[in-house]
């Protein structure tokens, strides 16, 4: 701890607060966050602290403010099993939100007549359930959204009273989606699907009043995935299926605490609390932390902030709880900015990993089992989560290890808690500080919990935000918390958190990707997960059970690709692109579009030493949400054989 402080304080007396960064992860609980995010932001006055995050929800985080002026997910995880159209986009949920999917199977084998469609480029095993199957060409859902607004207007089935009472900019963007094709076949053969499909897909919106349409990492991983974000939003807007038992739009998170990050202002562009880095908030969250050094403005996200390591511009970079070495674009910058910058300090719970390998101090942090907070999944639902085991050898919570640090640099009256429920109170309390007591001013409030007994933290049942001010009661003198009401979805009846209380339509234009394929590199990268592995394997890895399913790194590949690159199946191949070379398994398959394949995200160095795809995923991000662009990296594809 004397360490870290002295070299943190050195850099800051150098080189100034913008030296520093800090890169966190939706593995963190929200009050590991939370002080995370107090310490950078208030007190050393740097915002250069995002998160992993920012590879996974940006997108979703910048369209929902862009439509509804907040973060705020109108929908919950009840309202797939309750519609009649299911409309999943960019999502494997079979594999990666299995319980979501065992609900989502189990309530279509109870009702036969519920219609699922899976927009994906790729055939997987979410189309085991599904009635239609639209694989698009990459990059083109605004293309296929813009489609169906313009269908909507165009067949007389638009909310014309809720988009005048609750909306503004519906002209513009049907105007715009118009503009986006000439006809259905021009938009069809441009989706790069079969025009009955594509119709068939309108029709069953057009005819389904209970309709959610659910997206995952096939959509915010995107250099236009702010805009896919709200594309999709348009078509719920204009119909008035927003915020309605079984219709809506629904942000599926790719990671446990994504949601919870966010409510702290875990990413580099945010305060505490859905606050921005206006002059209000600023003030607003100044006062409230007594913050002598208040960050005055956004700070680098997350490609850009290894960018500025790279560079020189940063010199002290702290990493919690995630392994950027691997899950970030351009994987050889990001291991060039670790070696030249001077101090790298990493929290882990693991203590080989591709990040820890450049760390000069490594900090043992309490892994899940350990650890005692709360997180929020993606329906606003914010859960406790309590230690199955007691801290094993030196490892401490996160947010205890920040608090001691912050402690050393002179703070400590402001990080003194003793506990989780400490940090949950102060939480708490700021989501509700001039905030009117309703949550209408902004959307994130758990006011009611800034009261919070010890007992009652311990025994808290999982709950939706926005909570109204007497949405808890204390049901009997064991200060057991019970609830009187419930807001568990939004938007219905309007009510957003714009300026004027209207919803924004975004004119979403299509644009063609910068980034496509050429002669030099005729095919398309797409990355994602597979079924028993979780993101960089720092613990799926140890798994001999988890590995059976796959055990090594592949690409998948179309047989026509295969044989015209002289591919045989389950033999090598090289991938390469303009930043780097991998060397993986072949897996022939027609679940892949002609053109395209595929290659897991998970493998690293300490599982594989050339079988991971960050080395080859272009650092190409989308203008709005900073979000990188893991789905579309240009590469060529050879037979590998070994140097004898």
């Amino acid at each position: 701890m004397d360490e870290v402080t002295e070299r943190l304080k050195s850099t800051i007396e150098q080189y100034g607060p913008n030296a520093v960064a800090l890169y966190g992860s939706g593995q963190l609980l929200t009050e590991d966050y939370y002080v995370a995010n107090k310490l950078m932001k208030g007190f050393i006055g740097s915002a250069n602290m995002d998160t992993n995050s920012r590879l996974c929800m940006a997108s979703t985080v910048a369209g929902q403010k862009r439509a509804f002026g907040s973060d705020t997910v109108p929908n919950n995880y009840q309202d797939l099993e309750l519609s009649d159209l299911l409309v999943l986009v960019g999502s494997n949920t079979a594999w990666c939100h299995p319980v979501l999917f065992q609900r989502i199977r189990a309530m279509k084998e109870q009702r036969p007549e519920m219609k699922v469609v899976v927009i994906d480029p790729r055939r997987t095993d979410t189309c085991d359930i599904a009635d239609l199957h639209l694989a698009i060409r990459p990059g083109t859902d605004v293309l296929l959204f813009n489609g169906l607004l313009a269908w909507l207007a165009d067949k007389g089935v638009l909310d014309q009273a809720y988009i005048n009472e609750h909306s503004q900019g519906f002209d513009q963007a049907l105007d715009v989606a118009r503009s986006s094709f000439s006809d259905m076949a021009q938009l069809a053969e441009a989706c790069g699907v079969e025009r009955e499909t594509m119709t068939c897909f309108y029709e069953w919106f057009t005819e389904t009043d209970k309709s959610v349409t659910a997206w995952s990492q096939g959509v915010n991983q995107s250099a236009v995935g702010s805009d896919k974000v709200n594309a999709m939003i348009n078509c719920h807007l204009a119909t008035g299926r927003i915020g309605k038992p079984g219709s809506g739009p629904l942000s599926l998170t790719g990671q446990p605490n994504a949601m919870g990050g966010r409510e702290v202002g875990g990413l580099a562009n945010q305060l505490a609390a859905h606050m921005d880095f206006t002059p209000e908030d600023i003030s607003r969250v100044e006062r409230f932390w007594d913050a002598p050094n208040i960050a005055k403005a956004p700070g680098k996200t997350a490609v850009d902030l290894f960018k500025a390591m790279d560079s020189g511009e940063i010199k002290f970079v702290w990493i919690m709880g995630t392994n950027p070495v691997v899950s970030l674009p351009n994987s050889n910058q990001v291991i060039r900015a670790l070696q030249k910058c001077p101090t790298v300090v990493v929290s882990d719970c693991i203590e080989k990993t591709d990040t820890a390998a450049f760390a000069d101090i490594l900090l043992p942090a309490a892994p899940w089992s350990e650890k005692d907070g709360t997180v929020t999944n993606s329906e606003r639902r914010i859960s406790r989560q309590r230690a199955l085991f007691p801290l094993a050898g030196e490892a401490k919570p996160d947010w205890w290890i920040v608090s001691e640090v912050a402690s050393r640099l002179g703070f400590a009256e402001a990080f003194n808690y003793s506990g989780s429920v400490d940090i949950f109170r102060e939480h708490a309390a700021l989501s509700g500080f001039e905030n009117n007591g309703s949550g209408r001013v902004r959307d994130f409030t758990i006011a009611p919990m800034a009261t919070i007994t010890d007992p009652e933290y311990q025994t808290l049942d999982p709950f939706q935000w926005p909570l109204s001010e007497n949405a808890y009661h204390r049901a009997d003198s064991d200060s057991v918390l019970s609830r009187t009401d419930s807001q568990s979805r939004l938007f219905s009846d309007g009510g957003f958190f714009t300026p004027n209380g209207k919803a924004r339509f975004v004119a979403t234009h299509f644009q063609q990707p910068l980034n496509a394929p050429g002669k030099r590199y005729p095919l398309l990268l797409n990355t994602g997960r597979v079924r028993d592995h979780w993101h960089t394997m720092t613990r799926t890895g140890l798994s001999p059970r988890l590995n059976q399913h796959t055990d090594e790194p592949f690409l998948a590949i179309h047989p026509e690709d295969a044989e015209r690159n002289r591919l045989s199946d389950r033999g090598l191949c090289q991938i390469s692109s303009e930043f780097g070379k991998a060397v993986v398994r072949v897996q022939i398959s027609d679940a892949q579009r002609c053109g395209e394949v595929f290659m897991p995200m998970h493998w690293t160095r300490q599982h594989s030493e050339t079988g991971f795809s960050g080395v080859l995923v272009n650092p190409v991000l989308d203008p709005v949400s900073k979000q990188p662009d893991l789905k579309f990296t240009p590469v060529s594809i050879m037979p590998y054989e070994s140097e004898q």
